[in-house]
């Protein structure tokens, strides 16, 4: 089963293609009924249909190809919930030779752009020449053609406000880093719509609101950055009125304050007040720089909420230390007191982080509340409170790039690609979704892990066991992407009992804005099949690398709760139950241990994965564990995947680039590899090859080959590069140089210092179980009883 184009056309990724019919047996899977979801999954051939999806009365439920079509008396029926639901009147055409495009057996995805005035599917509308009341052709081609007509824009849906930016700049920042923030401010401005409501607050030990819209001169709004103020406290400081003002009728931010306006009103303003940012002079000798971030940011959410109400927007934080004054504190501005460490966070010691995290997790609420996005752009040597602002930024869908320098492509990379455009000069930014499950009553959704909140509203498929956000069937994401991935959770209902061989239905109803402010809905209808315990069905639908992903999430999430050696003990029993059920043995026998090819690479991804930074944080700050996790909580299948264990490219003389394992074996003298592990790129040049470098062999046109050679993986090395965001680092190093640890702490050590190992291979000098070693004591705690 090729699960890779299964995902092009759903956007899923099955952990079990096929289910089995009682909670007990779904239970002994080891691995969850799960599923990972990139909602906003990129596709040629989904269908943009202007008008309202048909519900069904009873469920909710979208009109979907699984449903049963009584043409005659304009009839369908519900896959979900079997409740019968009449046609409207603009679907009098209908027919088994006509059919709108929801009900086409090939379009399980489709996505209906949705007008202010809420044009329903047929009325009035000729989508094609020959259509009945706007109906499409059976006819393949002509369907396609018809798709491909529609216009893509979801202009109808465009009201007059455009989305809301408010820039937090961090004034303790070094001058000539600031400089560089600045300047790609300007050009963020340059390139904003003339609708988008734009803000500017900058801080250090004090916050400053600026009055955008104030002619005489630069006015500001200055609040303590010690004291912590609520969201009506910060409206009233600011003198907002927003009741007085809904009551006149008039729009929330054309006001006398000027704080929150239209870019095309205070474009010059805004551009003056931000070549005029400058940095805190004088730092006490022997201190930290005085920064109120947890503050700064508590007020420009109260702005939003006093001035755009439920208007998308972004908070989008630039800063480069840590705060070190009033709510969210991280650490003292005394350089003798030292930031916490994980060895801290485990001990206790760190006496700021449990209120900082209560602080930033109040705030989270009231992020999903308003519809705003927390956006992190940290560039320090040091840390600066990743750990604690990881929730916000998480689970409202934010973007965090954490860097060593805004001077650096990457940074310049990461603003201009959230700033960029689509063809019709729409920004590509999708705003305040929501995701409604919906499933035959055979399953209860338990919840997801991912970029998103419960909306904590419930019905008969929610399950009273929770996974991640859960108790719900209904979620918020402050924004998403093409790429953000979500992973569902269910359970077997106790109370029905479905039948082998019959099929079940999923759906997912995703519900955003598009970035001209339009309300899209993409609608994806699923089915697979219920199976025996025993069939052969389970072990041919198992996704090896989907479920990988889902047990790193899972992994995740305990972390948040448990020692990492609590979660490292979970994932070996889970894997040692999961051995012992699927693998073919003889009791007690392990050298008889056998695994199937759809379950044998499973094993290896989770001794990478225990062994991976999201779980073995030895050598990692806090700041950077919460980053890797936060970036593996939303990536699709094969970005988790490379995540986990990294890929290895072996580049020689004897022929094009080749996989090879990812094992200390692989390095050899006269080998290029070019290793992938997400956040970092490395090209490792062996002895030999990096002898000749320095020699300039490759410089003389009679080693063209040598040339040709040291140029390959550096061409697919700025690939890799190019196309991730935020981008990984390219580390460029030679055998036996420091920088190879990048690569020698990723490979499975085969050879270590205790091995009897051939004269001139490489060695890694460790404790560590190799993989082999690793999969005997597998094996042999498998076969027990």
């Amino acid at each position: 089963m090729d699960f890779t184009e299964l995902e092009s056309i759903e956007g899923l990724r099955w952990s079990w293609n096929s289910w089995p019919t009682t909670k007990n047996d779904a239970t002994s899977l080891v691995v969850p009924l799960s599923i990972m979801c990139t909602p906003l999954m990129q596709s040629s051939e989904l269908p943009i249909l202007p008008y309202e999806p048909l519900t069904c009365s009873r469920c909710s439920a979208v009109l979907n190809p699984y449903a049963r079509v009584d043409y005659q008396s304009r009839v369908w029926v519900c896959p979900f919930c079997y409740c019968k639901n009449p046609f409207p009147i603009s679907y009098s055409g209908i027919g088994e030779t006509n059919l709108p495009a929801e009900l086409f057996p090939t379009y399980s995805t489709v996505e209906y752009k949705i007008d202010k005035t809420d044009v329903k599917f047929g009325s009035g509308l000729s989508l094609r020449s020959g259509s009945v009341n706007g109906l499409y052709s059976s006819s393949t081609s002509s369907l396609s053609s018809m798709v491909g007509s529609t216009p893509r824009n979801g202009g109808g849906g465009c009201g007059e406000v455009g989305p809301g930016f408010v820039f937090v700049v961090d004034a303790c920042t070094d001058e000539e880093e600031l400089k560089v923030v600045k300047n790609e401010l300007l050009l963020v401005i340059e390139r904003l719509p003339e609708n988008s409501i734009v803000g500017l607050i900058v801080f250090d030990s004090m916050v400053r609101v600026y009055d955008l819209g104030f002619l005489g001169c630069c006015r500001v709004v200055v609040f303590h950055g010690e004291r912590e103020v609520s969201s009506e406290q910060t409206q009233q400081l600011l003198g907002l009125n927003r009741m007085k003002q809904q009551q006149l009728g008039k729009s929330p931010f054309h006001q006398n304050q000027g704080y929150l306006i239209p870019v095309s009103e205070c474009e010059f303003n805004i551009v003056t007040a931000i070549e005029e940012i400058r940095s805190l002079a004088v730092v006490k000798p022997g201190h930290r720089p005085q920064r109120c971030t947890g503050l700064a940011i508590s007020v420009a959410l109260g702005l939003l909420e006093g001035c755009l109400g439920h208007t998308v927007s972004r908070i989008m934080v630039f800063t480069s230390g840590p705060a070190t004054l009033g709510p969210g504190i991280i650490v003292d501005s005394d350089l003798s007191n030292a930031i916490r460490n994980h060895k801290d966070l485990i001990n206790g010691q760190a006496p700021y982080y449990r209120k900082s995290c209560n602080f930033y997790n109040r705030l989270l609420q009231r992020l999903s509340d308003a519809s705003v996005v927390l956006d992190l752009f940290a560039c320090s040597l040091d840390q600066i409170g990743v750990a604690e602002l990881k929730g916000p930024v998480e689970r409202s869908g934010g973007f965090m790039m954490f860097g060593e320098l805004f001077d650096s492509e990457q940074f310049r990379k990461c603003l201009r690609h959230i700033f960029s455009h689509d063809e019709e000069g729409n920004l590509k930014m999708y705003f305040d979704a929501t995701i409604d499950v919906v499933t035959t009553k055979d399953l209860k959704v338990c919840g997801a892990l991912g970029p998103c909140v419960s909306l904590r509203q419930k019905n008969g498929i929610v399950s009273d066991r929770e996974t991640g956000e859960g108790g719900t069937y209904k979620w918020k994401l402050g924004t998403v992407t093409n790429k953000t991935c979500l992973a569902f959770f269910f359970e077997v209902s106790d109370q029905q009992k479905a039948h082998p061989g019959s099929a079940f239905f999923i759906q997912f109803i995703t519900r955003y804005r598009h970035g001209n402010m339009g309300v899209r809905k993409r609608v994806t209808t699923a089915a697979r099949r219920w199976v025996g315990n025993k069939s052969a069905e389970i072990t041919a639908g198992f996704d090896q690398e989907a479920a990988a992903s889902v047990m790193a999430r899972l992994a995740i999430h305990r972390s948040e709760t448990c020692y990492a050696r609590d979660v490292i003990r979970w994932l070996d029993d889970s894997l040692i139950c999961f051995a012992s059920k699927f693998g073919d043995y003889i009791h007690e026998d392990p050298s008889t241990f056998r695994l199937s090819t759809s379950f044998s690479l499973y094993p290896q991804f989770m001794y990478y994965l225990r062994r991976s930074q999201f779980i073995d944080v030895f050598n990692s700050t806090p700041d950077e564990t919460s980053f890797f996790r936060l970036m593996l909580n939303r990536e699709g299948v094969v970005g988790s995947l490379i995540m986990i264990q990294p890929t290895l490219f072996q580049y020689s003389f004897d022929g094009p680039p080749v996989p090879v394992l990812l094992d200390v074996c692989s390095i050899s003298p006269d080998v290029i590899l070019l290793f992938d592990s997400y956040f970092h790129v490395v090209i490792h040049y062996g002895s030999k090859i990096a002898h000749w470098k320095k020699l300039g062999y490759h410089k003389d046109s009679s080693h063209e080959n040598l040339r040709k050679l040291l140029e390959a993986p550096e061409l697919d090395a700025q690939q890799l590069v190019a196309e991730r965001v935020p981008a990984p680092r390219l580390i460029k190093c030679d055998q036996h140089s420091s920088q190879a640890r990048f690569l020698l702490a990723k490979l499975n050590p085969s050879v270590t210092q205790n091995s009897t190992y051939t004269e001139g291979s490489e060695v890694i000098l460790t404790d560590e179980l190799s993989l082999q070693e690793f999969i005997d004591h597998l094996q042999t705690l498998a076969v027990k009883a």
